[in-house]
């Protein structure tokens, strides 16, 4: 623990980690620690400042806190050790799940002018990767095209 940060030292004194949840250890606040946030994440507040549960987690157990925190299986109230890993932003992108403005039903796919067309960024630009005349072959082209650039941050929606 010697060559943790002193933020994450802060964290390990006030905090106790079991099962993805954060206990204060002592004082009139002793016990599970954090308030559902409207974004859908759990919130901490140490010393006035407000932090993701999750942010903390990753902080507890690796001793830095990175840029980014992904959830593997997508859910923000996941916060096991386990269930977190770093990741750039770019990757945190690619692991979500089918938008909600979606009308295709199919994520990375759009039914634009009688043809079901396959769009992904790659390389930071957004790309028609193919027309189709029936949804299940675009379906198809967008998975490949998924695993193919997001790799183990892959999530077919």
């Amino acid at each position: 623990m010697s060559d943790f940060s002193p933020e994450t030292r802060k964290f390990n004194d006030i905090f106790e980690y079991h099962e993805g949840e954060l206990y204060r250890k002592n004082g009139q606040f002793a016990g599970k620690a954090g308030t559902l946030h409207h974004t859908g994440y759990i919130q901490v507040k140490v010393k006035q400042k407000n932090y993701r549960a999750h942010r903390i987690i990753f902080a507890m157990h690796h001793g830095y806190m990175p840029e980014c925190i992904d959830h593997i299986d997508g859910n923000p109230m996941n916060n096991k050790i386990e269930n977190l890993r770093e990741s750039t932003n770019q990757q945190n992108q690619r692991n979500t799940g089918l938008c909600k403005r979606n009308k295709s039903g199919i994520k990375n796919v759009v039914f634009n002018r009688n043809k079901w067309k396959v769009y992904m960024r790659v390389n930071k630009r957004m790309t028609c990767l193919g027309s189709f005349d029936n949804p299940e072959l675009a379906e198809l082209v967008a998975i490949e095209a998924r695993n193919k650039y997001h790799k183990e941050f892959v999530n077919h929606g």
